[in-house]
């Protein structure tokens, strides 16, 4: 079994010990149900899929939740592009999504909190920090106060320029001189006329962003959970807002552990829908096995991101291929060590490459004719399930 898991911490910026209690509380940020499943939520999600298969396999029961944003500024313009209700955009995405995950043998979420369903426990947060005087009111607007929360930034590590050029990027208005610092980021607002609305103590309106997720956290996982991680566009603003609003309600850390995963890009390119290059789940998974594509992402580590080439999909192909028919001779090599192998890489930052590599090389042996161990076919399935390659 060996283990503990050693994961890097974003806010320390150290690879750490993780070993939390049997039983553990993760939180992973879902995706705004606007547009399919492409190649980065594959990958972010894959890769918490692998700590949660890890942490079972030393016998953790793990406790995943994953919301929906089904509210915010990203898909309201989406639903009114398109001329539908955007609860019947995120509807049909949502399908698609849960059918991608599926498809890629994803662990089930332990719940899946939307923000609309939310807004009771959103609007009890606001409340909080307005009465421990962390936020304030303009034109109808409620932002939270930055400047008092002395520690904001501590998740990112980020100097005060760089966030500002992070929010103008990712949803924040610095330059708003509504705000009264650039930092500052909205807790609750004014819905326009087309736009979902909810009373509230701050006038009829709905929530911000960053506030959604802090509440959901809360709500199904308590004020302080073991892991929370998502894409490394969320470490700021997302999560360095989320931290903020959520301590300086509770006075406690609202994870312990902050994991983040790289960005994708396709053939040299940044990967967008602004650019039209979006590489869809639903699309390969139509054309190939979706173990296929599982171990071409396996050969990546979550914290370095990568460029992703037409041509991948055949090399998991073909690494499939192998161990399928590996999986199906009579003996093998000598399997006392595979297990740990893999048990070993994964522990080590989820050095998926190392663990992917091991099972190939294995299955190359076998197909060459080696014929020491009448239990090779069953070990190799039993690691390749370790990576949730089910052969």
């Amino acid at each position: 079994m060996a283990g503990p898991m050693r994961l890097y911490d974003t806010a320390s910026q150290t690879i750490k010990v993780f070993d939390p209690e049997i039983s553990t509380s993760m939180y992973v940020c879902g995706i705004t149900p606007y547009d399919a499943t492409h190649l980065g939520h594959a990958f972010t999600y894959l890769t918490f899929d692998l700590v949660i298969r890890r942490l079972e396999d030393l016998g953790h029961e793990v406790k995943m939740v994953r919301n929906v944003t089904d509210v915010d500024d990203s898909i309201l313009p989406k639903a009114r592009e398109l001329g539908i209700h955007y609860q019947d955009l995120a509807a049909k995405e949502m399908k698609q999504f849960n059918k991608d995950m599926i498809d890629l043998n994803m662990r089930p979420a332990f719940t899946e909190p939307r923000a609309t369903e939310s807004i009771d426990a959103i609007v009890n947060l606001i409340k909080q920090l307005k009465e421990a005087g962390h936020t304030y009111m303009v034109d109808g607007v409620t932002f939270f106060d930055t400047s008092t929360f002395d520690s904001f930034g501590s998740i990112s590590g980020y100097d005060e320029e760089t966030m500002k050029t992070y929010a103008a990027e990712r949803g924040g208005r610095p330059d708003d001189p509504k705000q009264r610092n650039p930092l500052d980021f909205v807790l609750w607002q004014p819905s326009a006329a087309d736009e979902p609305s909810w009373d509230s103590p701050f006038g009829v309106g709905r929530p911000g962003w960053h506030i959604e997720c802090s509440a959901m956290v809360m709500s199904d996982l308590g004020e302080t959970i073991d892991l929370h991680g998502g894409g490394e566009d969320l470490i700021f603003p997302h999560h360095e807002c989320e931290e903020a609003q959520s301590k300086a309600v509770t006075g406690k850390p609202l994870a312990r552990h902050w994991m983040h995963v790289g960005m994708v890009a396709y053939e040299g390119t940044k990967m967008s829908k602004s650019l039209g290059n979006l590489v869809f789940v639903r699309d390969l998974c139509s054309k190939y096995d979706p173990r296929a594509l599982r171990l071409s992402l396996l050969g990546h580590h979550y914290r370095s991101g990568f460029e992703w080439f037409d041509e991948d999909i055949n090399k998991g192909v073909e690494r499939l291929d192998r161990l399928i028919k590996a999986s199906q001779c009579s003996k093998g090599p000598d399997s006392s060590s595979l297990l740990s192998s893999v048990r070993n890489a994964l522990d080590n930052d989820l050095d998926t490459w190392s663990a992917r590599e091991s099972l190939d090389l294995f299955a190359k042996e076998t197909l060459e004719g080696v014929e020491e161990d009448s239990n090779a076919a069953s070990t190799l399935s039993e690691a390749a399930a370790l990576l949730g390659v089910l052969i």
